[in-house]
């Protein structure tokens, strides 16, 4: 571990350590993906698909632009995962909805994703909530900044 002068962490170690976590949590999430023949795109829509929900709903979860989440419905929906649901009241909005089917492989994914996430299988419960809470600190600093309403 090197250190600065004063003892503490340099900039350039923390960079190093963060990039290597991202990495490793990157790759076992790509290797449980791959699993089940999933992209990771099509893995994060169905696990957040816990109810149904609009498809541009969808896409700002994502943080991707609307039109690529019709290539991930069309590729679920041909899986069987997923179905297209249009609202009695709005037919223009369209509404995702696992299948049955797509209950148990979204659950498998949850499953797979906690067994072998490293945070999961390397910290402690209590080493977890002080991660998260110093990485929330971090993103909210970092999203405070880059919110042209908070300027």
């Amino acid at each position: 571990m090197m250190a600065t002068q004063s003892g503490e962490i340099g900039v350039h170690e923390l960079a190093g350590l963060i990039m290597g976590a991202s990495n490793g949590m990157r790759s076992s999430f790509e290797a449980v993906c791959a699993r089940h023949s999933l992209t990771p795109q099509q893995a994060r829509a169905l696990l957040e698909l816990k109810e149904k929900a609009p498809m541009r709903s969808l896409a700002t979860h994502l943080r991707c632009d609307a039109s690529n989440i019709t290539g991930i419905a069309d590729r679920l929906e041909a899986r069987e995962l997923i179905r297209r649901e249009a609202p009695p009241d709005d037919r223009r909005v369209k509404l995702l909805a696992l299948t049955p089917r797509g209950e148990e492989v979204r659950a498998e994914l949850e499953r797979s994703v906690i067994l072998e996430s490293p945070v999961m299988a390397k910290l402690a419960p209590e080493e977890r909530e002080q991660l998260a809470s110093l990485l929330r600190k971090i993103v909210s600093s970092d999203r405070d900044q880059s919110d042209p309403a908070r300027t």
